[in-house]
């Protein structure tokens, strides 16, 4: 049973930093590694030891193999963990690392490979029956064989990217008429971000809630659930807040989709954290959508709940070690909720800022928690996520925790950049969020984006430049960049490049 002695964590900012703390405890020491942007960073401070690896661009620095792989080798790490985005989700990166000997803190590459591919995904979840939403059974290239489709699984309808998530190649389509437009836009789309233009289709669910399981599980064949997260208040597609436990869900469905996600995990064989994500329609019927094989953005929320260190256990995993904990010995203990803060404007299409953080303080007190990565005077860059932190509270009940997730918003000084902290407070106080009654339409209904008129030219500008860069950015690491910005491909298409959603 390998002892592993010290990690090099390939990523960057408040994940980084939050994987340094938890080696702190388990006296492990750790190697940091950094783009030229990025070199006075926290997470570059913290650690043990740091070394340089590129250019800003994530396809000149983190995405690329060898760098992080030599880094490792180099400063004798015995491990390396991916954190989540970036190579997080690359099976080839998986391999590369136990082909030079040292420990991948993930799941099994195949796994990974597996649950990469959307199609291949939902058969496996099928073979395993597990409830998947009505649709194609592989992916679909030409209109007119989208149209027999759609018309047997009746409309609304949602078209898909096969090589891709975060949005792109993504359409609803409510009528015939516009089935042929919108799957052509879709499949251009798709071309674009992930050089794989093939999409599917399946059943929309008109009034879905986003509800997502963590699963553990270990090299000895023991997979144990976390529970749920609910992650339904999103924009673009993508979370804004979440929290744990999910108001919608009895013990009884608890228990039910915690059994289903299980299932998941044991038909790719899966070992390390996870997450099974589900949508549920208004009947609180559950249907499988896609497993996450790494650690979640939003993995505070469970470790909040019920008092496991999920960094922790994923080492311990690594490691050969069994479980520490059994399914019945888990209870929830009260309500968690997340939100992310990031450096965009909700008033402005949530438009992608960059600026210098003139003022940053950090909100205190019981049940408050900040993993960032940023502290006053800093640069949020455009190269990367605009996310500048998670702030999460936690509180006897939901009632109690969103009370405190208010206070803990007007105590976030943040300066120099619009945020989502306004943003957190309108959902917090928002009566649909407060009766838990909210879907993944809540902010397209109740705060819809505005644009603003006469935007200043300059701020457009550079705005404009950022959402450019981030859409490359995503559509990069979607489509399982590796070693170059000029290798982008399908992580559904090619096994052996995959990467992060």
């Amino acid at each position: 049973m390998p002892k592993i002695k010290k990690i090099l964590i390939a990523n960057r900012g408040e994940i980084t930093l939050r994987i340094i703390r938890t080696c702190r405890e388990l006296g492990i020491k750790t190697v940091a590694v950094y783009s030229e942007v990025d070199r006075k960073s926290p997470h570059v401070q913290l650690a043990d030891e740091a070394v340089a690896i590129g250019p800003p661009p994530s396809s000149a620095s983190y995405l690329v193999q060898e760098k992080i792989i030599g880094a490792a080798k180099a400063t004798g790490a015995d491990a390396i963990h991916p954190g989540y985005g970036f190579l997080s989700e690359n099976a080839g990166f998986a391999r590369a690392v136990q082909k030079a000997g040292l420990i991948f803190i993930g799941p099994p590459a195949n796994a990974i490979a597996l649950m990469g591919d959307k199609l291949e995904a939902r058969a496996a979840a099928e073979k395993s029956k597990v409830p998947v939403v009505p649709g194609s059974p592989g992916a679909v290239k030409d209109p007119k064989k989208g149209m027999i489709i759609a018309e047997e699984i009746g409309f609304p309808v949602m078209i898909k990217a096969s090589a891709g998530g975060g949005g792109k190649g993504m359409r609803i389509v409510y009528d015939m008429e516009s089935l042929t437009g919108e799957m052509n836009r879709a499949m251009s789309e798709a071309q674009s971000a992930f050089g794989d233009g093939s999409v599917f289709i399946e059943k929309f669910i008109t009034s879905p809630k986003h509800i997502e399981i963590q699963i553990l599980g270990d090299q000895h064949g023991n997979i144990i659930h976390l529970f749920e997260r609910e992650c339904s208040v999103q924009r673009r597609h993508q979370k804004v807040v979440e929290e744990a436990p999910s108001p919608a869900i009895n013990a009884s469905l608890r228990e039910d989709m915690g059994k289903t996600a299980i299932k998941v995990a044991k038909a790719c064989g899966y070992y390390g954290a996870g997450t099974v994500e589900f949508i549920m329609d208004e009947n609180k019927n559950y249907y499988f959508l896609e497993m996450n094989t790494r650690l979640q953005v939003e993995h505070p929320v469970t470790e909040l709940i019920t008092g496991l260190d999920l960094v922790k256990e994923q080492i311990h995993i690594a490691e050969g070690k069994a479980l520490s904990v059994a399914q019945e010995d888990l209870s929830i203990t009260g309500h968690a909720i997340e939100l992310r803060v990031y450096a965009e404007d909700p008033e402005n299409n949530y438009l992608p800022q960059t600026g210098t953080l003139k003022a940053y303080r950090r909100p205190q007190g019981p049940g408050v928690r900040v993993d960032d990565g940023f502290s006053e005077g800093m640069e949020i860059p455009i190269h990367y996520d605009p996310m500048i932190a998670k702030l999460i509270v936690n509180g006897a009940s939901r009632k109690e925790a969103i009370g405190r997730m208010i206070r803990a918003i007007e105590e976030y000084h943040i300066v120099g950049v619009p945020t989502t902290l306004d943003l957190g407070k309108f959902i917090m106080k928002h009566p649909e969020f407060v009766n838990g009654k909210f879907t993944t339409h809540f902010l397209g209904s109740f705060y819809p984006p505005k644009t603003k008129e006469n935007p200043n030219k300059e701020t457009t500008k550079i705005g404009a430049a950022l959402a450019a860069v981030l859409f490359a950015k995503t559509s990069i690491t979607q489509a399982g960049n590796q070693t170059n910005a000029s290798a982008v491909r399908s992580k559904w298409k090619d096994r052996s490049k995959l990467d992060q959603k």
